[in-house]
């Protein structure tokens, strides 16, 4: 009885080509990549969603914080200080037994506030700014670029202290140090911006075609110009929560008993060993609200870019 010896496969010859891979059911060769490049879009769609997830918890708790967290901010209850997270606590109590998951709720409508004012302030700076430079000539290029840099020499922290010093120790008085302290990298972004499409092609060719010089302006040059910097919104948002929280933290700014999350970090600083939950959900909030952000800034680039190109 013979016995047949599996086949072997084809060796290839010199001078010949090797043979082509096997096609798929499809009639189309495997990708090697083909698995990991699927799952790309499916972790991007998840990340987006979780950001958009906490972005909305913070957007209904500075709206409706009683929805979330029904139980008084600044209710005291002495016998139940420095509680550990429990089901009836969930982020347990501080120092005064005040509900600490109730204060990260109801601390995210005036964390939200300075973040929004404070980008406005230093937004509305940088345009001004920008647009100067950009558009206003030599002179006028040079005289913002000293500007800027003399603010970007400035440190942020001293100009928190010398508005304080003057203005007291407030929530506006924060916003306007914070967008002063951001409002010189912004302003760098809008004139560089602005160079760049006032020497493109479309904007020469409108002034080829004696279009008004308002028209170029408010219909070419400044659309193409500021839809990149639409970012910079959710972007700044987050940096500005951060840098505000930062002043604080070291005590410049609205203090306690207001419930505030860069407050609450500074009011837990001294009870970090006995009670580390008093630092660590205000914290979190804060680094999960400034990440969720950053991704929904970074996907509205995406999405800016794409429809530019086409």
């Amino acid at each position: 009885m013979t016995t047949l010896a599996p086949p072997t496969p084809a060796q290839p010859t010199p001078g010949r080509p090797a043979p082509a891979p096997p096609e798929s059911a499809t009639g189309q060769a495997p990708t090697p990549g083909l698995r990991t490049a699927r799952r790309r879009p499916v972790a991007g769609t998840v990340g987006l969603v979780a950001a958009g997830a906490v972005v909305g918890t913070v957007l209904l708790s500075a709206l409706v914080p009683g929805l979330l967290a029904p139980q008084d901010p600044l209710e005291i209850s002495l016998s139940e200080s420095f509680a550990p997270p429990s089901a009836e606590h969930l982020f347990g109590t501080d120092q005064s037994g005040r509900d600490v998951f109730s204060r990260v709720i109801h601390g995210a409508r005036q964390s939200l506030v300075i973040g929004i004012g404070a980008t406005a302030i230093g937004l509305a700076g940088a345009l001004v700014l920008g647009m100067l430079g950009g558009l206003g000539g030599r002179i006028a290029d040079g005289a913002v670029t000293r500007v800027i840099e003399v603010l970007y020499a400035f440190p942020g922290i001293l100009l928190a202290l010398i508005l304080i010093a003057v203005y007291g120790n407030s929530a506006l008085t924060q916003m306007v140090a914070v967008g002063l302290a951001t409002m010189p990298g912004y302003a760098r972004m809008v004139r560089g911006q602005l160079l760049v499409v006032r020497a493109s092609a479309y904007v020469e060719a409108a002034r080829a075609l004696g279009h008004p010089p308002v028209r170029i302006l408010l219909r070419t040059l400044l659309p193409n110009a500021f839809r990149p910097l639409t970012v910079l919104i959710t972007l700044g948002i987050g940096q500005a929560i951060v840098w505000a929280a930062a002043l604080r933290f070291l005590g410049m700014g609205v203090q306690p008993p207001t419930a505030e999350w860069g407050a609450m970090l500074n009011a837990g600083r001294n009870y970090i060993q006995q009670a580390w939950w008093m630092d660590f959900f205000p914290g979190i909030t804060i680094v999960l609200f400034t990440l969720s952000l950053t991704v929904l800034g970074r996907h509205l680039q995406r999405a800016t870019d794409a429809g530019a190109q086409r």
